[in-house]
């Protein structure tokens, strides 16, 4: 049985599908799932904003295929690691938890790169493209070392 990983953001079209491919393609595929919902419902079943999309083909990763879901208490269960863009949505999925157990599966992303710093990862959504590259890198950065600690933890 695969470890499952789930990206989180707020309307699961911008940060939490590039997160999700990004980890994804650093993963064996045999041993990991990554997969991406939203603390809001407003996109569900649609496709990654399309400046994620181009963002991801760009280093080569394909997002075209993910579709929006909103995140449900479930999710705690069904998921090993849960982690957020930024400290709202981190808030959002807290208050979802109902056991010590559900919350200690809850991180900020960038927590990988700035530990206690509760570094956000800014939403690009109103911005141009070169926050979509911005967030990319940030989120590179951070799932490469998310990445080695998965594969140390779980080979």
């Amino acid at each position: 049985m695969p470890v499952k990983i789930l990206m989180v953001c707020l309307g699961n079209i911008c940060r939490s599908p590039l997160a999700e491919g990004i980890l994804a393609s650093k993963l064996p595929k045999d041993k990991f799932l990554v997969d991406s919902a939203g603390t809001g419902h407003w996109h569900v079943g649609r496709q990654p904003d399309e400046r994620s999309i181009a963002t991801a083909l760009k280093h080569g990763i394909d997002i075209s295929n993910q579709k929006g879901k909103h995140f449900i208490p479930d999710f705690f269960d069904e998921f090993d690691y849960i982690y957020v863009m930024d400290n709202s949505n981190y808030d959002d999925v807290i208050f979802l938890a109902k056991t010590e157990a559900h919350k200690a599966k809850v991180k900020l992303i960038l927590e990988e790169l700035f530990p206690d710093d509760n570094v956000d990862v800014p939403d690009p959504y109103y911005g141009l493209q070169n926050g979509f590259d911005m967030v990319y890198e940030m989120l590179d950065e951070s799932t490469d070392i998310l990445a080695q600690k998965l594969i140390a933890k779980h080979s």
